[in-house]
Formats: C-alpha cells, sequence, structure tokens
C-alpha cells in the first residue's frame, strides 16, 4: 500500500494527523526562513556558483520562480523584524500576510502591526492597512479595446504622457479579457510553438519612434506589422551592442590572430583598456556568460550584465591578456574582488564611490533645474523635466540641457538626433 493512500485510517486519526502536520509546516516554514535569511546575509550563494538568492533558490533548491520570490521576500523582512517568525511558527501569520506588511513595516510600528495582522485572512488584512496608511483614489479610466486581432491600437489624441499599446506577433490573438488598457510593466508570455504575445507601455518619446518606423518601412511592412518592426530594429540594437560590449565584427582585421596569439601567451599591457579584438576572444571563449565555478562544479548561468574580470588583478601588476580575462557577473565580480582586497576594504571602496556618484547627479540635476528656471519654466515644470529619463540618461551637462530643452516643444521636436 503506498504511504500516500490513507483510505484504512480513522475519522478522528486523519483529523489528528492533519492538525499536527500543520503545526509542523508551520514550524518549519519558519525554520526555513531563517535559514534563508542567513544565508542571503552571508551572500553563500556566490561561492556555489549563483549570481543571486533567487537563482540559488531555483538552482539548487529547485523552488519554482514564485515560491523563491515569497520566501526570499519574506526571510529579508523577517530579518529586518524578528517577530515575524515565531508568528509564522504559530500560525498568526502567513508568507501572504507578511507580504502585505512588508511595504509599512517600521522599527516603530513592527509590534501593534503585527498584533493586529495576527490570524486575519487576506481580505480583512487588506482592508487593515487600507485604513491605517490610506491611499489616493485611482484615477477613473474608460478605454475601449477592440475584440479583434488588432495588433497596435493608437489612440487618436496624444495628451497623456504614456500610451498603452497592447503588442502581439501577427498570427496570434490576444482575447479582450487578457489585455489590460494600461499595462503597468512589460509582459512576454508564450502562446504556441514559437510564439509570443508581448504586452507593454510605452512613453510617448518610444511611441513616436515606433511609429515612425513604421512609416519609413511602409515598403516592405504590411501595415500594422509591429512584430517586424521590432524584428529589425532588435537585430540592429543586438548587433550594436554586441560590437560596442564584446568587440563582435564579421570581419576581423589581418594580423588580429597573431595578437591574440600572445595576448594568450601573456604578452599584454598593464592597463583596465580592452582592446576590442581581447574582447572578442575572452567573449567566445567564454561563451558569452559567467565564468564562474562553484564549489560543487555548478557554472554560474548569468547571461547579463557581464563584465570583463582581470584573474590577476590590474593593481598587483596584472595585464590585459586573454589569459589573464574572464568573464563574470557583477555579483561574482565583485565577490572575487572581496576575496581578493578583502570585504572591509570594498565595502570602503563602494562607500567611498557612491557617495561620488551621487554628489555628482545631484549636482547635475540641480544645474538642469536652474537652466530651466532660467528660460521661464515654473519650478514644478522644470522637476517634472529634469526628472524624465531622457533627461537624466544623458550624460553631461550640456547634453541633458539640450534634451531638456528639447521637451518644451512639441513631440516633433523632441525627437534626439542621434550622436
Amino acid at each position: 500500500m503506498s504511504r500516500y493512500s490513507l483510505t484504512h485510517l480513522a475519522d478522528h486519526v486523519l483529523l489528528r494527523d492533519l492538525g499536527a502536520l500543520v503545526a509542523l509546516d508551520r514550524a518549519t516554514t519558519a525554520d526555513l526562513l531563517a535559514h534563508l535569511a542567513e544565508v542571503d546575509a552571508r551572500k553563500l550563494y556566490l561561492p556555489a556558483g549563483y549570481p543571486s538568492m533567487y537563482a540559488w533558490c531555483v538552482g539548487e533548491l529547485g523552488c519554482s520562480e514564485e515560491a523563491a520570490y515569497r520566501r526570499i521576500h519574506a526571510a529579508r523582512t523577517a530579518a529586518s523584524f524578528p517577530g515575524i517568525l515565531p508568528a509564522i511558527a504559530t500560525g498568526e501569520l502567513s508568507l501572504t500576510a507578511v507580504g502585505l506588511l512588508a511595504p509599512h513595516l517600521t522599527p516603530d510600528n513592527a509590534a501593534g502591526l503585527l498584533a493586529a495582522a495576527a490570524r486575519k485572512p487576506k481580505r480583512e488584512l487588506e482592508r487593515l492597512l487600507a485604513e491605517r496608511f490610506p491611499q489616493p483614489d485611482l484615477p477613473t479610466l474608460v478605454q475601449p479595446i477592440a475584440p479583434s486581432s488588432t495588433l497596435l491600437a493608437f489612440p487618436q489624441r496624444h495628451d497623456a504622457e504614456q500610451t498603452a499599446v497592447a503588442v502581439q506577433s501577427h498570427e496570434t490573438k490576444l482575447g479582450p479579457d487578457r489585455v489590460e488598457a494600461a499595462a503597468v510593466c512589460a509582459r512576454v508570455a508564450p502562446l504556441s510553438p514559437q510564439r509570443f504575445a508581448l504586452q507593454v507601455t510605452l512613453a510617448q518619446a518610444t511611441h513616436d519612434k515606433l511609429r515612425r518606423a513604421q512609416e519609413l518601412l511602409g515598403h516592405a511592412v504590411a501595415p500594422g506589422d509591429v512584430a517586424q518592426v521590432l524584428d529589425r530594429a532588435l537585430e540592429l540594437l543586438v548587433a550594436q551592442l554586441e560590437r560596442r560590449k564584446c568587440g563582435a565584427c564579421t570581419r576581423p582585421r589581418q594580423g588580429e590572430a597573431r595578437t591574440n596569439a600572445s595576448a594568450g601567451a601573456g604578452q599584454g599591457r598593464a592597463g583596465r583598456h580592452i582592446p576590442a579584438h581581447v574582447r572578442r576572444h575572452v567573449w567566445q571563449r567564454d561563451g558569452g556568460r559567467c565564468s564562474f565555478v562553484g564549489e560543487s562544479g555548478h557554472r554560474c548561468e548569468e547571461r547579463s550584465r557581464l563584465e570583463f574580470d582581470h584573474v590577476e588583478p590590474v593593481a598587483r601588476g596584472g595585464q590585459t591578456t586573454v589569459a589573464n580575462l574572464r568573464l563574470r557577473c557583477r555579483a561574482h565580480n565583485q565577490f572575487a574582488a572581496e576575496r581578493a582586497f578583502g570585504k572591509g576594504f570594498m565595502d570602503a571602496k563602494r562607500r567611498s564611490s557612491q557617495g561620488v556618484i551621487d554628489a555628482e547627479e545631484v549636482a547635475l540635476h540641480g544645474d538642469v533645474i536652474s537652466s530651466l528656471r532660467n528660460l521661464g519654466c515654473s519650478i514644478d515644470q522644470a522637476r517634472r523635466i529634469a526628472e524624465r529619463p531622457e533627461v537624466r540618461c544623458a550624460g553631461s551637462l550640456d547634453a541633458r540641457i539640450l534634451r531638456a530643452v528639447q521637451q518644451l516643444g512639441p513631440p516633433s521636436a523632441r525627437r534626439i538626433p542621434p550622436a
């Protein structure tokens, strides 16, 4: 008989065992969160070959993506407010309750709020939080969405700074019940083999660029076929980023093979500048992913935010050669630096660097606002324009002021010319 077949149990035994298992599950959950919090604090996922606590929980512990997120979030909240773990162990709080409470907990209100939330179902807890932390009313939004398979719906007027756009590949359909009028974040969902639905909210400037691309491709792409426009745009973007990031090219210069061989043999130069042919060789050798291998043999799978790391640090005489370079994700690059120079030294360097960056950013932001004020803008208008991503992403002060001034004109004047 299978251990999971319980038909032979009497009713009172079944209920008794179930109650014991529920109590055990709550206690185990509290212990699990305590262990996760400590692993997170010690960053033990890094030597295991994972770039983040989330990746470690999914890859090493076999958690689902949702379960990993919820438990890590609860563990980090419990690390700041220790009263959460005993409440979970006794059944006074659930993981859902911790997720709802987390944004509102402070050292001053934690004890009272946790007590007030004890054993409340989700709906009552939401009402409690709404009473204690009232939010402003949502703006009224009524926007019709056609039930047909329209690929891209543009409003007739562009009064709002944000335009909600529902995009999907042709030959696929999103029913009206699955398309939201205003998407808060992008969503990419598989619909069928090699077919995906994309839903995203665009800023006005991005919307204008998309419309302009459709107009310029009118001879080659059918009207409304946004999928083809995105495919062409992404193909150019990926090629540009690969050239800049990893030195990719279709026709390497003559003599690079000899240069690569000498670089691999150790004849390089000191300094942090990495020539394109060296970046290309290292990127291809490491397969475009982090090269860190954990103690158990697991190799980090991160392919985003990759950095070129010197095996022998430049500060200790390491040279910029193929043999002395490797691809590392941001987390494992910092982990290697802490191993080489010590955690205390690296923490001090990060604090110092962050202080300089913050001071420069504050100064640039204030100069942009002052310039807009000199042009006759109100303080509120100047602040709104200075906060826009297209302004803040510009590097120098002159570039920021130029983009800020462009925001004062009509949408057609806001297109930023290529550098």
